[in-house]
């Protein structure tokens, strides 16, 4: 595993982290209304954002006098493309053991 997937499991394995990112998966969002979302304080949730983009999971743009945050496609592509790989694997050994047991089966 990467050093960014260890990361962001890390940050989605909170909960409030996870509340977030899946508002974002919603609509870019900023802290404001993302603390009328959360049972967090705005400080709070800046911390969580703050993990979420060093997971590489979420970014910002600075909209006037505020950051607008939302997922990052490139972050969220690396963890799909790692957590695939487990899904294909599970797949191809269900196909591997149907197919033996239809082998076996008179």
């Amino acid at each position: 595993m990467t050093n960014s997937n260890s990361l962001a499991l890390g940050a989605l394995g909170d909960p409030t982290r996870r509340a977030i990112f899946e508002h974002l998966g919603e609509r870019p969002l900023a802290v404001v209304d993302l603390a009328a979302l959360v049972p967090v304080s705005r400080p709070a949730v800046s911390q969580h954002l703050k993990v979420l983009r060093e997971a590489g999971l979420v970014r910002d743009v600075r909209v006037g006098s505020r950051h607008v945050y939302s997922l990052d496609p490139d972050g969220i592509a690396g963890l799909r493309d790692y957590l695939d790989r487990f899904w294909n694997t599970a797949l191809h050994s269900f196909k591997a053991r149907v197919e033996q047991q239809r082998e076996e089966t008179p």
